[in-house]
């Protein structure tokens, strides 16, 4: 064994890379081979949180001291160090999770970083995003300010784009002024690591408090619950499995602090009978490339298609099912994402899918799972609706053949809410009064409404909701993409009544030309006041 084995990762703790405190180590999987990695990381004690919360509660009462240029030039400065270092992160983020190093990870997962991190930038210098509001009359002023420190657990899936140190709640919660305790993903804790050198690399160049970034790999279930209800830390950031992530829920909860979770999401793609008859071919290429896309690794995967059922719907599953048996399987994220697909596909069944192709036990020299469709029809559905709607993370979905648009409309009604929602329909508007009835009752459980688009694509803009009614995330109001509204969920809001103007954030001094709105005379206006 060598020495890299026997010496586990150092955690990052106020500004220092040091031992952890820990009674374990764990190794990533190389997924491609199905093989630990030869470099252990520590599983943290209480000892690392507790040192980690307080130094983050001093980097805190730093930060609101601090300029949004000084703040924005941390985050510039690290989006460009991590381009500068695009080889390295793509070599190691490859080795852990398996994911295509081009196009995948350097070509467009490491851009969108880098590109979230200099919109976050940006809203911090702006400072429209925290809404600075003033009447004169009244003598009030109000504006989001940062929350305090925030603790953030990255997901498997986007080891750049959604890290716990590099990703886009990182982004909105250090641009919103707040100090960040990363939680690594146990897929990735190496490219985890080497993101957390590069911030502190920038963090150190620019001035910021010394944990302003802080790092531990993996910590105890009763550990993670306890970090995320501590006084003094402000909120959670989580994107993983339902079932961690609602334990953590619960203990925030229980704590009355704020957690943003992303848990679980089917996606449910609706298919009208005279979209078929126009363009199957296409739906069917689109749906495919869709599901299969990392294979099936993403949260917006459409893992439920709902037909109604006719000669055309009966094609397009025919013509998914022999393209699902000839497509190559591909790697999936590790051992553990591997036995759960298989586990919840048996559970499928249990509930009387029926299998179409694919299915089995997984791969023994890989990660990797056969590209799987099940179908069941809107009656069987609405018999077990919770059942059905088991997610099947990975290349696999479900086909729901509804008998009519009413019985179709009955089975959304008890959807959970989701992510995203999709409907394909004709383009000359033919069935336009049933998709608005389809509409009416999709709307409802979902964060995003798409028209004849799939939904794996969530696109970095300030218009975008990655979000959702639960269990898609733990609140329906926020946004996880999307700045600068995904920067509110890491802000409080704060009035300031009578206050004198020396005394004053100086979003909501009289002269500042950044934009706030004023209530002057009874009339609303953003500019400035007149000395």
């Amino acid at each position: 064994m060598n020495q890299e084995t026997q010496s586990p990762r150092q955690v990052l703790i106020n500004g220092q890379w040091r031992q952890a405190s820990y009674q374990s180590t764990f190794q990533p999987t190389d997924p491609n081979h199905h093989q630990s990695i030869p470099i252990s990381f520590p599983v943290s004690d209480w000892s690392d949180c507790d040192e980690a919360l307080s130094a983050a509660s001093v980097a805190a009462r730093e930060m609101r001291a601090l300029s949004s240029e000084k703040i924005a030039d941390f985050l510039e400065n690290y989006a460009l160090k991590i381009e500068q270092t695009k080889d390295a992160l793509v070599e190691a983020a490859y080795l852990e999770t398996g994911l295509a190093k081009s196009p995948r990870l350097a070509d467009v997962e490491l851009p969108r970083t880098s590109n979230q991190l200099r919109a976050a930038a940006a809203a911090c210098r702006t400072g429209s995003w925290a809404l600075p509001t003033i009447d004169t009359k009244a003598g009030i002023r109000s504006c989001y300010e940062s929350l305090g420190p925030i603790c953030i657990f990255g997901p498997n899936n986007f080891p750049f784009a959604f890290g716990s140190v590099s990703g886009g709640d990182f982004a909105a919660a250090i641009a919103a002024g707040n100090p960040v305790i990363g939680k690594a993903n146990s897929s990735h804790p190496e490219t985890t690591r080497l993101f957390a050198e590069l911030a502190l690399q920038a963090a150190e160049e620019t001035g910021m408090p010394k944990a302003v970034v802080q790092l531990i790999y993996r910590t105890s279930h009763s550990d993670g619950e306890k970090l995320v209800s501590d006084p003094r830390l402000g909120a959670t950031g989580y994107t993983g499995s339902r079932h961690a992530g609602l334990a953590l829920k619960a203990a925030a909860d229980n704590a009355g602090k704020p957690i943003y979770l992303e848990l679980s999401s089917v996606n449910p793609v609706v298919i009208t009978p005279n979209a078929l008859a126009e363009r199957q071919e296409e739906i069917v290429n689109e749906f495919i490339t869709s599901v299969l896309m990392g294979t099936g690794q993403f949260c917006t995967n459409p893992g439920l298609v709902l037909l109604i059922k006719d000669e055309k719907s009966d094609a397009f599953v025919q013509s998914v099912k022999e393209r699902f048996a000839t497509a190559a399987a591909g790697t999936l994220l590790s051992p553990g994402v591997a036995s759960s697909l298989a586990a919840n596909i048996t559970e499928l069944c249990g509930f009387g899918a029926e299998l179409l192709v694919g299915g089995g036990d997984p791969e023994k020299d890989r990660c990797a799972f056969a590209n799987t469709l099940l179908a069941t029809s809107g009656k069987a559905f609405l018999s077990n609706p919770s059942g059905f709607q088991t997610e099947a993370f990975g290349n696999a979905s479900l086909v729901v053949t509804a008998d009519n648009v009413e019985e179709l409309c009955e089975v959304i009604r008890n959807l959970e809410g989701n992510l995203t929602g999709c409907i394909y329909s004709h383009t000359d508007g033919s069935d336009d009064l049933d998709c608005e009835n389809v509409a009416a009752e999709l709307v409802t459980k979902v964060g995003r409404l798409l028209n004849d688009k799939m939904p794996t694509g969530v696109a970095v803009s300030p218009a975008m909701n990655h979000g959702g009614p639960y269990p898609a995330t733990g609140h329906p109001g926020f946004t996880a993409v999307g700045i600068p509204a995904s920067l509110l969920r890491f802000a409080k809001l704060t009035s300031y009544d009578n206050v004198r103007p020396n005394r004053l954030p100086d979003l909501l001094e009289d002269q500042n030309p950044r934009s706030a709105w004023r209530l002057i005379d009874g009339k609303w206006s953003s500019e400035p006041i007149a000395s």
